[in-house]
C-alpha cells in the first residue's frame, strides 16, 4: 500500500528555513518522481516543484528558485523540501505526492500525503 507521511512544519520568522520531509512506504521513492505543493488560505493548490526519476528539477514558480530545493534519502526511503528565506506568503499547508511524470496540474498525481502546516510570522 502506498502512503505518504509529511512532517516537519511549524510555526517560522520570516528569513527562517525549514525543511519537510516525505516518508514514503509501499514503493522505492528513489525510483519514481515526487512532486511539492502548497494551499494557502483562500487560494487553489499550487505546485511547487517536482524532481523526476532522473533526478531533473523543475520548479513551478519563480518564487521558489534559489530559496526552495528537493532532495531525497533512499535509505529512508524520504523526500526533503528545504525552504529557506521563507515570507509570510509561503504560509500554507505544503503537501508531497507521486506524479507519473512531473507535472503542475494537481490531476497528473496518483497518491498524496495530508500535508503539514508552514505558518511563516513574526
Amino acid at each position: 500500500q502506498v502512503r505518504l507521511v509529511e512532517s516537519g512544519g511549524g510555526l517560522v520568522q520570516p528569513g527562517g528555513s525549514l525543511r519537510l520531509s516525505c516518508a514514503a512506504s509501499g514503493f522505492s521513492l528513489d525510483k519514481y518522481a515526487i512532486g511539492w505543493f502548497r494551499k494557502a488560505p483562500g487560494k487553489e493548490r499550487e505546485g511547487v516543484l517536482c524532481i523526476s526519476n532522473g533526478n531533473d528539477i523543475t520548479y513551478y514558480g519563480d518564487s521558489m528558485k534559489g530559496r526552495f530545493t528537493i532532495s531525497r534519502d533512499r535509505f529512508t526511503n524520504t523526500a526533503f523540501l528545504q525552504m529557506n528565506n521563507l515570507k509570510p506568503e509561503d504560509t500554507a499547508v505544503y503537501y508531497c505526492a507521486t506524479p507519473n511524470i512531473c507535472s503542475r496540474l494537481t490531476f497528473e498525481y496518483d497518491y498524496w500525503g495530508q500535508g503539514t502546516q508552514v505558518t511563516v510570522s513574526s
